[in-house]
């Protein structure tokens, strides 16, 4: 390339915006309508009314939006993992530069690879026997312990414990944390069981999460599952996603919960429920004592009348009697206001450690905090106002601008160095003599060596 060659011509770049709308045109003028197979994923209905889904094999999976005037035709609304097969334009969502189908058209085409092997797992562990009513194990009426085999932080277990704490929060619970979606999944949840299991701690096990779609909820469905949920010798309850769903835990289980609350609501009993039943049993207790004891008078009464000669003991007797009645009734009105006041004094203590109590105190403290900071700081800030003030005279002091307040003057050259031999100046030259208020410009007459004075002239 020579100096006098022209500049290369560059050529002109694409926006993005001009790219992609280039490939879809490509896309919708090469494909004016295709016929597609696969598995239905994905499934999303916004409010709009527009849905959008993914079909998938094997191998690759591509996005589909379907919108509201052909999905209203449909009769019934495709499930996830079912295999349909749609008919739709090949376009592209110029925003995000996304490839996707236009769907027109959409009909069943069959079970999706998951339910198939859903099917065909079920069928062989039904044909097994592992689904058998008289393999199932009872469960506790009251639980002394309760293992948990879910996620530490999924909804599961929150609404688990919630449930628990409020019929019967006395009954401990054991977490045996894992995961319960994902390729770990799996051994995870294999494993947390066996961990139950060797704990030797836990007298009924829930095993579950919350809800979600076919492949959220496909680590319960693994046969290695099914078959440690067999194995187990704690009896299981198996709370895996919303009322709908079903996995192969649920058929597995000594026990089938639609939630893990309503898991939590079946294996605990009701505290209340005993309180009331406690309070009857004791009631009637009273109830037959007083009545025993009644009986036992009126017998000692008709011997006492049947006696001539010991009438005397027997009305000793009678008295003594009547005295452990009204000792027995003394007792049981004791033990009762005893059980008031400390009912009483647990009330106290509860209002004693309320967190607004804790949080004012923390308030006072924090406000304490802030006013001797406040008062830190301004002393601080004094102390070193008044550094300033003596750093600001000190420096005053030696400043040469107070030499010059005091008649002196600073004599500097044209090439601004300042002059302290007169001998470096030659008489014609230029100099500026800088004062207190101003400065002058002088030439110099004269030079005269060694007495520090020259003579200059305006």
């Amino acid at each position: 390339m020579y100096p006098d060659d022209p500049p290369p011509v560059r050529p002109r770049a694409l926006t993005v915006s001009e790219l992609n709308r280039q490939a879809r045109h490509l896309l919708e003028s090469s494909f004016m309508q295709a016929w597609v197979e696969g598995e239905l994923s994905g499934l999303s209905r916004p409010s709009s009314g527009h849905w959008y889904f993914s079909l998938k094999d094997q191998r690759a999976q591509v996005r589909c939006a379907m919108f509201r005037g052909f999905n209203q035709r449909l009769r019934q609304i495709p499930k996830e993992g079912e295999q349909v097969r749609i008919r739709g334009k090949v376009s592209l969502y110029e925003a995000r530069g996304d490839y996707q189908i236009i769907v027109e058209h959409l009909e069943p085409a069959g079970l999706g690879a998951l339910q198939q092997a859903f099917d065909a797992l079920k069928a062989r562990l039904y044909a097994e026997g592992l689904f058998a009513v008289e393999r199932k194990k009872p469960l506790p009426d009251t639980p002394r312990h309760i293992g948990v085999v879910t996620s530490p932080t999924g909804a599961a277990i929150h609404d688990i414990l919630t449930v628990l704490g409020r019929r019967c929060p006395g009954i401990p619970v054991t977490l045996y944390p894992t995961a319960v979606q994902g390729q770990a999944a799996t051994a995870g949840i294999v494993d947390a069981i066996n961990r139950a299991v060797r704990h030797n701690q836990a007298d009924v096990l829930i095993i579950g999460r919350g809800g979600g779609s076919l492949e959220d909820l496909w680590c319960f469905n693994e046969e290695a599952v099914a078959r440690a949920i067999a194995a187990c010798p704690i009896p299981t309850v198996s709370a895996v996603g919303h009322e709908v769903d079903v996995t192969i835990a649920d058929f597995v289980a000594d026990l089938r919960a639609p939630t893990p609350s309503a898991a939590a609501e079946k294996i605990s009993p009701d505290q209340s429920t005993w309180i009331t039943r406690l309070g009857e049993t004791r009631q009637r207790l009273v109830q037959a004592i007083i009545r025993q004891l009644r009986q036992q008078q009126t017998g000692v009464t008709q011997l006492t009348s049947r006696l001539r000669d010991p009438r005397r003991q027997l009305q000793e007797k009678a008295q003594r009697l009547d005295e452990v009645e009204l000792r027995f009734r003394q007792a049981i009105a004791q033990r009762l206001g005893n059980e008031r006041t400390r009912t009483d004094h647990l009330q106290q203590r509860l209002l004693t450690h309320r967190p607004t109590r804790r949080i004012s105190e923390q308030g006072q403290r924090l406000e304490l905090t802030r006013e001797r900071l406040q008062a830190s700081l301004t002393r601080r800030l004094e102390t070193r106002s008044q550094r300033l003030e003596s750093a600001a005279r000190t420096l005053n002091a030696v400043s040469p601008l107070a030499t010059l307040g005091r008649g002196y003057a600073i004599v500097s050259s044209d090439s601004q160095r300042v002059v302290r031999d007169p001998t470096t100046l030659t008489p014609g030259d230029t100099i500026t003599a800088r004062l207190a208020r101003g400065t002058l410009e002088a030439t110099v007459s004269a030079v005269i060596p060694g007495t520090g004075e020259s003579k200059a002239e305006d």
